[in-house]
């Protein structure tokens, strides 16, 4: 939805209100309100499209984008490269060699050259902003001779703060006895209230889905004593927000003795361990129904990072950065990095950075944007 019709929408409403508190004479009809904020709203949309595809124009676009440079060539600048694919409002030129030598393969033709010509590199190729991603690799003097270097060419300085990268959108700046302070923000669900919010949404979530859900347990309860006889439903201890501990519950898709060596692994593609129905349960999500009473509760919410097993964290948090930082929430049923694929037996960085977004981006319509998702996503499930 477009960001001016939640203000046009308050305005019209703001001035039926006042018009029928205040009696002018002759009065005005509320209907012409209405249909006066109906042709704005036409006029607006319309004169923002057909600015945009002015502005998209080849000769008017090149002039408008701004031209970007990073200074560094690792992993920072790869991910900057990709990310402004998408914003056809500035444009990678390249990046400048710092002093780490960490560069990445794919960047090798973006290349413009060492630090020590940057500013020549910023006035030959008419930048308008540069990023800093490797502050660590220089001392003090470098990063003030790269700040200086982007002040005479009249170049935008920014820099990556590596110190806070684990959540760079939720960065602010406080002062602390006139101490002028850089610091990690609260988090949307470190508020109070949308806390509440998500709580309600999840009682009342839990409460339909086990309804859902007990059919379900009873038919594939069936089916998976059937195969394999033995208890239905299945109990392991999971970690949780602050570190809690809790079990979690799930209708049995492994056979009985499928962790027999004791080691906690997890389950990959073509699993010998996995049940006939256990195959057909994960792909469609129906093993986790029963985890509706785990969000009722409060162990868990809908959607959230997913919780894992103590003894992986214990492997994990000392080797993956920032594996702790998911369990600053809930962990969920469902969540952003499983409806973008990245469940099961993948890649912990990108989970890991795909639940980080999550803590930083939360709302309650991402929430339910996710739980729709989940229905239809079923790839990565073994």
């Amino acid at each position: 939805m477009p960001r001016f019709v939640g203000p046009l929408g308050f305005c019209l409403l703001s001035f039926i209100g006042v018009s029928q508190t205040v009696r002018a004479d002759p009065q005005v009809p509320w209907m012409f309100f209405v249909a006066a904020g109906a042709f704005i709203l036409f006029n607006i949309y319309n004169w923002r499209m057909i600015l945009c595809r002015v502005v998209r124009l080849p000769v008017l676009s090149s002039r408008l984008r701004r031209r970007l440079v990073v200074i560094g060539g690792g992993p920072q600048t790869l991910r900057i490269q990709k990310s402004l694919e998408s914003h056809p409002d500035m444009e990678f030129i390249g990046w400048v060699e710092a002093i780490k030598p960490n560069r990445v393969r794919e960047l090798d033709e973006f290349r413009m050259g060492p630090l020590h010509e940057l500013g020549i590199i910023l006035h030959a190729n008419a930048i308008n902003i540069a990023i800093l991603t490797e502050s660590e690799s220089l001392q003090r003097e470098g990063v003030l001779a790269v700040a200086k270097a982007c002040e005479n060419e009249h170049v935008q300085f920014k820099m990556v703060p590596h110190f806070f990268e684990i959540l760079l959108s939720g960065l602010r700046s406080e002062s602390i006895a006139d101490i002028q302070l850089l610091g990690v923000a609260v988090l949307p669900l470190g508020g109070f209230r949308n806390q509440v919010v998500k709580r309600l949404v999840d009682i009342v979530g839990a409460l339909v889905g086990l309804m859902i859900a007990l059919p379900l347990i009873i038919i594939f309860g069936f089916i998976v004593y059937r195969e394999s006889p033995g208890p239905i439903l299945y109990r392991q201890l999971r970690q949780g927000r602050g570190g809690r501990l809790f079990h979690i519950i799930k209708i049995r898709s492994m056979k009985m003795d499928a962790e027999s060596s004791g080691k906690a692994q997890w389950a990959k593609q073509h699993d010998d361990r996995r049940l006939k129905i256990g195959a057909f349960m994960r792909k469609w999500n129906i093993d986790e129904v029963p985890q509706f009473w785990n969000v009722l509760m409060g162990d868990m919410s809908l959607v959230g990072p997913r919780p894992e097993r103590p003894e992986l964290i214990a492997r994990f948090k000392s080797k993956i950065p920032h594996y702790q930082s998911r369990h600053m929430c809930q962990p969920g049923i469902t969540g952003w990095a499983q409806v973008n694929g990245w469940r099961g037996n993948t890649d912990l960085d990108e989970r890991i950075r795909h639940d980080i977004w999550y803590l930083e981006n939360w709302s309650l319509w991402l929430d339910f944007i996710i739980m729709a998702k989940t229905f239809y996503r079923r790839d990565n499930a073994y």
